[in-house]
């Protein structure tokens, strides 16, 4: 088998332990050494049956955070199947190596009757092209082939290729999952730092499986660093301190592709309309720091003051349109103060869904037609004289209260109420005022009302 299994080979071995990375040299090469994903490789699970039977059926996408065992587990299923592996990056081969890869598989199987497994790191980086080389050769079970990407397949690999694979989720790796894989390096003697003087105490590696943040190779890589960094005492003992453990955790990039885009968008609006100012304030700093366009989070917001809380605090609007026009004269990073102040007045502020009522209006437009606009409405500028326009019409100024009631509704369709003023806030000024003018606020749904068509 290529790939793993080269690596531990007689003659490479020797190399392999003085130099590879921590995190390369503790890869499980048996399944009982493998940490994590028990949703597909526990007892019973699909990946687990896959393996022990040695079975190499289904293309397969594997997706996920970095560092949870993709790659590994992909191996694995090759080692068990006997397949021989070709291993190519998105990021380097091209069209070209593609077709070698497929042409090697078919002389391989034509041959020696054995399958390959092709496995692509890093598949959202496949252009469509790329990707759609790949789909008659996985139909014909040329290669069988797992696709390794940390981004949504859903999203970045074409629905042809998805449609002919199973996609398996991997998850981050838990605190306690972590905590032992820090433990085995520091024990194995073959392939860690088992047998050598190495203290490190319990808190730091807690502190380094919290800060990867379920990433296995992350915490490795802080490990490895620390370990190479750290000088012998006197009595050649190397003890990792809370200060150097620190000193050797670099600040991780945020994890923010297409679809976290969307999910951290959708956390932030859901916060701000569950008046959780805190939880909007964390997923207004994560989009921030991710690099995440602040103009897009001021569009939001501006949506938001009119959906979520509309006449229930009509100052909404006003206060978050003025942050955007800050956001624009100020710019960044100075003018996360306005995004913050929009945030924090939204959540604050009551909240009220009845700009809705346009939809509903819309809606029974559409099912029910337009309707004529009664004479005493139509303009009186053209033909009053002649057609009437206007006759009838009371100037609500000349009235007490500056109001008199009077149909403004449409001929020849039903009446019907689509704004119902929550009791929040100033909207609740807004129903009592409606119920002195119109008197009770009740009356039909538009969804209650028969359309034209039915």
């Amino acid at each position: 088998m290529a790939g793993m299994g080269d690596l531990f080979t007689h003659g490479r071995a020797e190399y392999w332990k003085r130099e590879a990375p921590l995190a390369a040299r503790l890869r499980p090469r048996r399944l009982e050494e493998f940490l994590g994903q028990d949703h597909l490789i526990g007892p019973g699970a699909p990946l687990r049956r896959l393996i022990e039977e040695g079975k190499l059926l289904n293309s397969m996408i594997f997706w996920g955070p970095p560092g949870t065992g993709k790659t590994t587990l992909a191996l694995l299923i090759a080692q068990a199947a006997g397949a021989h592996v070709e291993n190519l990056s998105a990021v380097t081969a091209g069209l070209s190596d593609l077709r070698r890869v497929i042409q090697e598989a078919r002389e391989r199987r034509r041959l020696y009757g054995q399958r390959t497994l092709l496995i692509v790191d890093e598949l959202h980086r496949f252009n469509r092209v790329q990707q759609d080389a790949l789909l008659p050769h996985v139909e014909d079970g040329t290669v069988v082939f797992i696709g390794i990407t940390t981004e949504n397949p859903y999203f970045a690999v074409v629905p042809a290729l998805v449609s002919r694979s199973r996609v398996f989720s991997f998850r981050p790796l838990t605190e306690e999952e972590i905590l032992a894989l820090l433990r085995r390096a520091l024990t194995d003697p073959e392939n860690g730092y088992g047998g050598q003087p190495i203290e490190v105490p319990e808190e730091v590696l807690r502190f380094w499986a919290r800060l990867s943040e379920g990433d296995a190779r992350s915490a490795l890589n802080a490990l490895e660093l620390a370990v190479s960094a750290t000088a012998p005492g006197p009595d050649g003992v190397i003890r990792i301190t809370m200060d150097i453990a620190q000193a050797v955790v670099q600040r991780r990039a945020l994890a923010y592709d297409r679809e976290a885009h969307y999910d951290t968008i959708s956390a932030f609006i859901k916060s701000i309309r569950g008046s959780d100012p805190d939880a909007a304030l964390f997923w207004l700093a994560k989009m921030v720091d991710a690099g995440e366009d602040p103009r897009f989070i001021m569009r939001r917001l501006l949506i938001l003051a009119a959906e979520d809380i509309g006449l229930a605090d009509p100052m909404a609007i006003v206060v978050t349109a003025a942050c955007a026009q800050a956001l624009e004269w100020v710019g960044m990073p100075e003018a996360a103060y306005h995004l913050a102040e929009a945030t924090l007045y939204l959540a604050t502020a009551p909240k009220s869904n009845s700009a809705g009522a346009y939809f509903r209006a819309l809606e029974f437009l559409r099912a029910h037609g337009a309707g004529e606009v009664p004479a005493h409405l139509k303009d009186a500028s053209r033909d009053a004289e002649a057609l009437g326009h206007g006759q009838g019409y009371q100037y609500p100024h000349e009235f007490p209260g500056h109001f008199i009631r009077q149909s403004y509704w449409p001929v020849g369709l039903p009446r019907v109420r689509f704004y119902r003023p929550s009791d929040q806030g100033y909207e609740r000024e807004v129903a009592e005022r409606l119920r002195r003018w119109w008197g009770a606020l009740e009356g039909p749904e538009p969804s209650s009302i028969p359309s034209e068509e039915t």
